[in-house]
Parts: structure tokens; sequence; C-alpha cells
């Protein structure tokens, strides 16, 4: 079993942690793992690709995007990742998906800036037929994480034969010696209201659990984590009903999903604002073995769900004072980060030497 993401928790830390009602015992040493998702909220490069809807993405286009902009982004991006969950573990994320990127070539690049460059991400990352040419993707830390397989799933409809969305990116891999699987999506936007898209959002999730589905069919007891931008809330019919999940660890049905989201929606807690009202779009919803209390810490369990939404994440005033503060509003430059806040959820392991 490795050892390498070795945590001695000090009380500093316990404290706090402690308060979520799973205790961990401060004279014990525990492996510990984030796992991270972020929209990154158009990450374009400068350059016009004919086959994608990215002109406004260019010097040319209505946003006038250009190098400084896209490079002051990436630093902006860098800055999130390198400080997300470091109040846990000193290297942050050890696994971190990220929808709204155009492309491996921006991932290149963000992972080669200075704040995260030390900690080597690798990328996993398949194009999408998606029109605008957004991806979804995952980034590693090889120490922490090694991918044995990874492969795209295409969402198509039957009624629908031009319609195209994102992928949806299964990487399985073992985590600290454990075998696991993470799901990244980016579930169709709720453009054209909610009679019109909700049911592609029910399709998408569908979708998700036709892959976990195969997953557990060859492992009943299989780690799995679907993480994205889903466009609905953790009460929605597609997580609700589509995704069979929960947000009480203690009243999970028999083979129903836990919704690692739902507490923090319930207190009001979101991750990107629309018309006074705060959203939980970005989620994370695993299978019961991370939260088995059977093997509760014996193996990777979960221990806690965070939204990244510190202060300087946030508009300090005007009529958006406390949403994400983004890189545009409409086409004016704001040089923000992104729309949308990040999640992760901590996972830990009692440490065997």
């Amino acid at each position: 079993m490795k050892n390498n993401l070795l945590l001695s928790f000090l009380i500093g830390i316990i404290l706090p942690l402690c308060a979520i009602g799973q205790t961990l015992d401060p004279n014990k040493k525990y492996d510990v793992a984030c796992i991270g998702f972020y929209n990154v909220e158009n990450l374009y490069d400068t350059i016009d690709s004919p086959n994608t809807r990215d002109s406004e993405f260019t010097p040319a286009g209505d946003k006038q995007w250009n190098s400084r902009k896209y490079y002051e982004k990436l630093g902006n991006l860098a800055r999130v990742i390198h400080e997300m969950g470091k109040e846990i573990t000193p290297d942050g994320m050890a696994v971190l998906g990220v929808c709204e990127i155009e492309n491996k070539a921006v991932l290149e690049d963000l992972v080669q800036t200075e704040a995260i460059r030390n900690r080597n991400y690798q990328i996993v990352h398949y194009d999408s037929p998606d029109r605008r040419g957004v991806d979804v993707a995952l980034l590693y830390q090889p120490k922490y994480f090694t991918v044995t397989g990874s492969k795209s799933y295409t969402l198509r409809l039957p009624s629908d034969s031009t319609f195209k969305t994102r992928d949806q990116l299964l990487v399985s891999g073992e985590l600290l010696g454990e075998k696991i699987h993470f799901i990244v999506c980016h579930w169709p936007s709720r453009s054209g209201g909610e009679a019109k898209s909700a049911p592609l959002r029910m399709a998408a999730a569908l979708l998700s659990m036709h892959i976990m589905d195969s997953l557990r069919a060859e492992d009943p007891r299989a780690k799995i984590i679907v993480m994205g931008d889903l466009n609905d809330d953790p009460k929605s019919a597609s997580i609700k009903k589509g995704m069979k999940s929960g947000g009480n660890i203690n009243k999970l049905k028999s083979e129903q999903l836990f919704n690692a989201s739902e507490e923090a929606y319930n207190k009001g807690i979101g991750t990107l604002a629309w018309r006074d009202a705060w959203n939980l779009f970005d989620q994370m919803i695993m299978t019961p073995a991370l939260v088995d209390p059977a093997f509760k810490f014996e193996t990777l369990s979960f221990y806690k769900f965070k939204v990244y939404n510190k202060p300087y994440l946030a508009n300090k005033e005007g009529s958006f004072a406390g949403y994400p503060f983004r890189t545009y509003v409409g086409n004016t430059y704001q040089g923000g980060f992104s729309d949308h806040f990040a999640v992760y959820s901590i996972l830990v392991r009692e440490h065997k030497p």
C-alpha cells in the first residue's frame, strides 16, 4: 500500500474537521487525498479554430481575447488550483476534473504555470463534439494517482441525430494504491428553458449511470466518483431520479448513490449565482463503497465536501457583489477567475505502515 500521501493531522486541523461529525483519532496518522472539480469558464486559446464557434475568443473577436488576457487567466486559475485543499494537504488536489477547456494545449499551458508547475500534473483529455469546442478533462498528480485506462462517452439522442454536447470522460486508476474511477461531466446547459433542456440532462444522467453500471457489473463494490458541472441542483430530477442519489449518508437506501454536494446545497451554499439566487451545479456523486460505515477509514472513504469560495474569488461591490468574479461580463473584460466556484471532496484512510 502506498504511503506517499501520508498526513499526520495536527490538532489545529483536526478540530474543525471533527465538527462535521466524522471524528478522526488525533493519535493516528491518515492518508489523505483531495479530489476536485473546477469549471474554469471558457479557457480558450487565442487561435481561431475553423470547426468550432470560438471566434469571439480571438484578438479580432468581440471579446478581443489576446495573449495578455489568456496568460492572466491561466495565472488566476493556477492560483485557485494551488490553494484548493492546502489546509488539508500541502499538495492540494491529487486529482482535478475540469470543464470548459478548448483543447489539450490550454491545459498544457495551465499545468506549466509557476504556481503549480512543481506538482507535475498530467492530463487525460479527449476532443468532444461540442459546437463551442469545449471539453472536459482530468488533471492528476502521478505521485498519488496512476491511470490504468480512460474512455470518452458521447451522449447521443435517438430523436435528434444533430445533437452535440460534451462527452463524458471515464478515467480509471489507482489512488493511493486503491482502485477508483472518475467520471468527469459537463451536462447540457439550460439554454432554451427548463422544458426543452431538462430532458437533455436526464439523458446525460442516464449515460452517467450506464457508465457506472458497467463498472459495477464487473465489481459491485467499485469506487466511482461522478464529478462535474451538471447544470442542475442536487434536488433536480436528473440528480434525484436519474442518478438515484441521496445526500444523507445515514439514510441511503440499498444501492443508492451518495451526493456529497447535497448537504452544502441544503445550507444555501452554491457555486454560481443567477438573479440573486445560488445554484450548486458543480457536484460530486459517489458509489456506496466510498461511504460504507463497515469500512469507514479502513479504505479510502469520503470525509468532507467543500466549495472553494474564498473572498478573493467573489466580486467585492456593485450589483454582482458576492457573485463569482468572472473573466468577462458580456464583452467587458473583468480579469477574474470563473463564473463558478470550484469544489472538492476529501478522502481519508487510516495509515497502515
